[in-house]
């Protein structure tokens, strides 16, 4: 892991947009403040091959990135029915094998919900995906909006992360009132 020049260590995030036909995937480092765009992709499945075959596909994928960029964090974005839950449960098995492949390798997970996610990133659970996307590239300082926009959600869920963590570290150095 990478030390910034003051000897901090980069905590190393992996940030997931689930899903069957196509997993969003994005990896930032966070230290002293600083988030740092590292890579992000996606998993895409073909919709003709059996939906176990998919679901072991994204987990031997989700465990190469594990391997390749070897995170100390993750975030996913939580299950969102909307009006159709039918479209929901093959959306629910690939959390599920994305979660096991993170829980192998002892990683602390954080499950977002979409609107977290929006409040995080954006500043406001009501933003489009558009404004999300768009202050992700700046964020990360991208040239571009990072494509496609599954792997825009992931790098989203990461940098809540990074934030969410920050935050706490701050907060739990606020001095208590003590009982005695």
């Amino acid at each position: 892991m990478k030390r910034s020049k003051t000897g901090a260590k980069a905590r190393r995030i992996l940030g997931i947009d689930p899903g069957l036909a196509s997993t969003g995937w994005g990896v930032i480092d966070y230290t002293e403040g600083k988030i740092i765009y590292i890579d992000h992709g996606i998993i895409k499945t073909k919709a003709d091959q059996p939906r176990a075959e998919r679901l072991f596909f994204i987990l031997q994928f989700v465990r190469s990135i594990i391997e390749k960029y070897k995170p100390e964090q993750a975030a996913m974005e939580t299950l969102y029915f909307g009006k159709n839950v039918t479209s929901a449960i093959p959306v629910a098995e690939a959390r599920g094998v994305i979660s096991a492949a993170i829980a192998e390798r002892g990683i602390p997970l954080f499950e977002l919900t979409p609107n977290a996610i929006k409040q995080g990133v954006v500043g406001s659970a009501r933003a489009d995906k558009e404004q999300v996307q768009e202050m992700v590239r700046i964020i990360l300082a991208l040239k571009d909006i990072p494509k496609p926009d599954h792997a825009a959600d992931a790098l989203g869920a990461a940098i809540c992360a990074a934030n969410y963590a920050a935050y706490n570290a701050k907060a739990s150095k606020i001095p208590r009132g003590s009982k005695d």
